[in-house]
């Protein structure tokens, strides 16, 4: 959404999805830990890498310190190519979990109802409840995030509602009408 207002924005997620390909920089570091989640083209099997990980607090930290980093870089490499934008979005999943919000001017949360959230994550491919439930149990409770932020979207009231919280949000930080 804010993509489409032309703030530019940097997923996360995206990013770890570009770093498990095939030459992604994650695959080696992988290996070390999981090598059972790397194939042999050097792309990650992410549902190999769920299965291993789950219930694996050991092999999730080992993880963490391999992959979070090489997020971080690509993010400050996104802010030193976006340095005279106005406003950009870094898209942070663990943001609080992860001391991330101190890189931050201001904090979004993004929230649902949690059934409507339980089914949104569910119907990913290869989610399962148990991984859900383990992605919960690693996140920071939804009312705390929410009590933290400068900024709350419910996208559980429809993405119409959610698109003019966004407009409104945009417009006060471009008229810089915040804090």
């Amino acid at each position: 959404m804010f993509a489409r207002r032309g703030v530019p924005v940097h997923d996360s997620d995206a990013a770890v999805h570009a770093l498990y390909e095939a030459g992604g920089q994650a695959g080696p570091g992988i290996a070390g830990i999981v090598p059972e989640a790397v194939r042999a083209d050097g792309s990650v099997d992410r549902a190999a890498l769920r299965a291993a990980i789950l219930g694996r607090p050991e092999r999730l930290a080992a993880l963490e310190a391999v992959v979070h980093p090489l997020v971080q870089a690509e993010s400050r490499a996104f802010l030193a190519r976006h340095a005279d934008a106005a406003l950009v979005v870094l898209d942070i999943p663990l943001l609080y979990e992860t001391g991330a919000e101190a890189r931050c001017d201001a904090v979004l949360v993004v929230t649902a109802d949690p059934a409507v959230q339980r089914a949104r994550v569910l119907a990913r491919p290869g989610m399962t409840p148990e991984a859900f439930c383990a992605i919960l149990a690693k996140q920071m409770p939804d009312a705390e995030k929410r009590a933290r932020a400068d900024f709350v979207i419910d996208t559980g009231l429809g993405f119409d509602h959610a698109e003019g919280q966004v407009d409104a949000i945009v417009k006060r930080l471009r008229d810089r009408a915040w804090p």
